[in-house]
């Protein structure tokens, strides 16, 4: 043994290791450290903190930011926003829908298992779509646009299209049964024109104004023209969202965008002053009257249920507005029941379960290299923010009350199962982004069990 080590104080290795008060010799001091070995770098200084709040803050943000650029962020987004966005939509219907259903004789139930039969057929159409290849898509665009030009057609034909609340948009399949073809015609334009794009595209053909609108234009307005025919004035505007959507994805000309935008401005604005039911709802943006005849009752009562709410809400079940005083409380105007029952906080979850599924969209048509697959995710991605836009505007009173539901979350199974196509088609993207199809195989159990036993080396029989 060295002498230094004999010679040394028996708390000497103690002390070093840390301020244990009992393993220093009484009366003996606490050891300082040397000059220049503080922590802050400078002779005698003070010590610095282990960490600081804008330290925390930086690693924090970097975390943040790692886990957004991983491959399978898209995934699980729209995976997981769209699934919680269907079951707090039955939810809320189940819950909205109760009085309705009394009030017209039904059972309390009624509304809901509608939704949930819907729902169930809908997750059959996802998981389709989800495992459904590109060029089968690209196959089916055409036939589902000439099925909704045909369905379109037959509901103004009399006796089969059947009138709702003024407007002509239904047939009746039997029963309490009916579909609304105009909700099916927003996933066959966005297939159809993503094809038509893509085809162009593949032949540098965009550059071309006349090939950039025709024939996207003139069949886009044939939609819109059956869909107004019946009065369907929500959907029209989220077709024409759509138009737009894809010509601004398709490099569109600023000119020649502003002029397509205008055009279409100035037919909205025809129809709107040729119809008194569209002008008494433009004039109930931002009312806080009923008005005379109450022609803005549904608007006010809407703004009512989002503020007897508060915070917190008064409970699921709890609403209010619910027994009569707002009408359609589980389709239009669900959004209005979630904030009386769920107050603040559930309406902004459900404002940032669209805004997670808005953003996995645009990143999904961003990071593509198939020009199809970026049309078409990015017009889903236009089609579902800009129909919960209107929605909520609505609800909110920003907007006029145009008639369409909240996607994926009001009642209805007509605008439920084409939404829900469409999420598969989303799924299905962005399980096809760069890095995310590997990562998934990796996830695999067989998969990784496999590349496990490759590594392991075999060992003798009865060694561990």
């Amino acid at each position: 043994m060295h002498a230094d080590h004999i010679a040394r104080p028996p708390g000497a290795w103690t002390a070093l290791r840390g301020p244990v008060a009992r393993s220093r010799p009484a009366g003996t001091a606490r050891p300082r450290p040397a000059a220049g070995r503080g922590r802050t770098g400078g002779p005698g200084g003070p010590r610095r903190p282990r960490g600081t709040l804008l330290g925390g803050l930086r690693t924090l943000h970097g975390r943040a930011r790692r886990a957004w650029d991983r491959p399978l962020t898209a995934y699980y987004l729209v995976l997981g926003g769209s699934l919680l966005i269907i079951v707090l939509g039955l939810v809320m219907v189940y819950s909205a829908s109760q009085i309705k259903a009394l009030q017209n004789g039904l059972p309390p139930s009624f509304f809901f298992r509608k939704q949930l039969l819907a729902a169930a057929i809908g997750a059959v159409l996802l998981l389709a779509a989800a495992r459904m290849p590109v060029r089968l898509l690209r196959a089916f665009a055409y036939p589902a646009l000439a099925g909704s030009l045909f369905l379109l057609c037959l509901v103004q034909v009399p006796g089969i299209g059947e009138t709702i609340n003024g407007n002509t948009n239904w047939i009746a399949l039997g029963g309490p049964f009916q579909m609304q073809p105009s909700e099916f015609a927003k996933l066959a334009l966005v297939l159809w024109g993503a094809d038509l794009l893509a085809r162009k595209q593949a032949k540098k053909l965009l550059t071309q104004w006349k090939h950039l609108l025709v024939p996207l234009v003139p069949v886009t307005f044939v939609l819109l023209g059956l869909i107004m025919l019946g009065g369907d004035m929500g959907t029209t505007v989220v077709l024409t969202a759509v138009l737009l959507g894809l010509l601004w994805i398709a490099g569109a000309p600023t000119r020649l965008f502003s002029g397509v935008f205008g055009v279409t401005a100035l037919l909205a604005v025809l129809f709107i002053k040729t119809s008194a039911n569209r002008m008494s709802r433009l004039a109930c943006i931002g009312a806080t009257d009923p008005g005379t005849n109450d022609q803005c009752w549904q608007a006010v009562h809407g703004i009512y249920a989002l503020a007897n709410g508060g915070w917190f809400g008064a409970g699921l079940g709890a609403s209010v507005e619910k027994w009569g005083e707002l009408p359609e409380p589980h389709t239009d105007f669900i959004f209005a029941i979630t904030g009386e029952e769920l107050g603040l906080a559930g309406t902004l979850s459900v404002l940032a379960l669209f805004a997670a599924l808005g953003y996995a969209g645009i990143r999904v048509a961003g990071r593509t290299e198939d020009p199809f697959v970026r049309y078409a995710a990015g017009g889903v991605t236009t089609w579902i923010m800009a129909q919960a836009v209107v929605n909520i505007g609505a609800v909110l009173g920003l907007l006029p009350i145009a008639g369409v539901p909240l996607p994926l979350f009001s009642y209805g199974g007509s605008a439920l199962l084409p939404t829900m196509f469409a999420i598969g088609l989303l799924i299905a993207f962005a399980r096809d982004e760069p890095g995310a199809r590997a990562a998934l195989a990796m996830r695999q159990p067989g998969v990784r069990w496999k590349t496990m036993r490759r590594r392991v080396k075999k060992r003798p029989s009865g060694e561990r």
